[in-house]
């Protein structure tokens, strides 16, 4: 049986099984333990009954600097949800997991009020846009050489990205999500 809980520090020693797919964005300690510090209610785990974990995802709220909405900027993105990962490991998919842990995300970003949820994927990550496009996203914009493989060298090419949209309760609208959006290209440097 799973359950659903919050991530803890020590689960940093059993999520590795989760991690190994090549498909899976990994970071160094730092950032893992910098979102449970900040977003501790947004990053969680599925656990199985012997405590390894099958599925997690990592999750923020946020809003571009003040400056750029004062300077109308195109690139100014308001109060949101961010899904920065969420995978699960290959022994576990086609359980219905990656549903459960967006929508605990999308249910937090209506609770604070946000107008969205995003998220970037490798334009090559077929299965992952499968994916978020049946739980409702939608490609807003293409972020040009978004993933570098050597990021201490933006010279060097690298893989774009879609930016995926869902639009929360907030937006009733639709102000945040548009057609067409992989013909909308920006610079990561564009993105905030």
């Amino acid at each position: 049986m799973t359950s659903l809980r919050p991530f803890h520090a020590l689960d940093v020693f059993t999520f590795n099984t989760t991690n190994l797919d090549p498909l899976t964005e990994t970071y160094d300690l730092n950032f893992y333990f910098s979102y449970l510090a900040r977003w501790p209610h947004l990053f969680n785990v599925a656990a199985n009954h012997d405590g390894s974990i099958s599925a997690y995802i990592m999750g923020k709220l946020e809003s571009s600097p003040s400056h750029l909405a004062l300077t109308k900027s195109p690139h100014y993105l308001p109060y949101h949800a961010h899904i920065t990962a969420l995978t699960v490991s290959p022994s576990s998919r086609r359980l219905g997991l990656a549903r459960t842990l967006s929508s605990s995300l999308e249910m937090a970003g209506d609770t604070y009020n946000a107008w969205f949820v995003d998220l970037f994927v490798r334009k090559s990550n077929l299965v992952a846009q499968t994916l978020y496009k049946g739980l409702g996203y939608s490609v807003y914009r293409s972020v040009l050489d978004y993933y570098s493989d050597d990021p201490t060298d933006r010279s060097k090419e690298g893989e774009d990205a879609y930016d995926m949209r869902k639009p929360l309760r907030r937006d009733v609208g639709g102000r945040h999500v548009r057609e067409r959006g992989e013909e909308f290209e920006v610079l990561p440097e564009d993105v905030w």
